[in-house]
């Protein structure tokens, strides 16, 4: 491989924004992960996935790759499709929040969205590319585990559908 690989990964967060980096940095890592897709009519499919996190960009980002299902290449998983993309992760002082930008080149799926804290939980908010709001969520965080959740609401819905969670195990090193 070419010098891109050294030059694009870090060894650990930016001086100059440590403890703000840490709240994705947390899950710098590996994670095993138990996907749920959910139909609107209550229909639910299940399938075993991974993410990989790593600090890039002079420790200035986190950037992850998710593979959902487990291996590549398996059936179509019904409902959320089959995921083979990657979230990079800049934390920005000029909002103090985090720009977020998940790309899956193989379905077509781009999103933008505005990350931050909310308690204890980290809170994703944007739109989908049909102009619905999608909010994704990482909710009871611990240092070897997770819970995502992907959601979305229409302009007239009243209320957010679930559409995918995630529960992720960090890996034994």
């Amino acid at each position: 491989m070419s010098d891109f690989a050294k030059f694009l990964h870090a060894d650990g967060p930016n001086a100059e924004h440590a403890r703000a980096l840490q709240l994705y940095g947390r899950f710098v890592g590996d994670w095993d992960a138990e996907i749920t897709a959910h139909a609107p009519d209550g229909t639910t499919h299940r399938a075993t996935g991974e993410i990989h996190f790593g600090w890039v960009l002079e420790g200035r980002a986190v950037q992850d790759v998710w593979m959902i299902p487990r291996p590549a290449g398996a059936a179509a998983f019904p409902i959320a499709g089959n995921w083979y993309g990657t979230t990079l992760r800049v934390y920005d002082p000029t909002i103090d929040a985090w720009r977020i930008t998940w790309m899956d080149p193989g379905r077509s799926v781009f999103r933008q969205q505005i990350g931050r804290a909310k308690g204890e939980d980290i809170v994703q908010e944007g739109t989908t590319e049909a102009g619905d709001l999608s909010r994704w969520s990482f909710t009871k965080i611990t240092e070897n585990s997770f819970h995502w959740l992907g959601e979305a609401k229409g302009a007239n819905a009243p209320d957010w559908r679930l559409i995918v969670d995630v529960k992720a195990s960090r890996r034994a090193a």
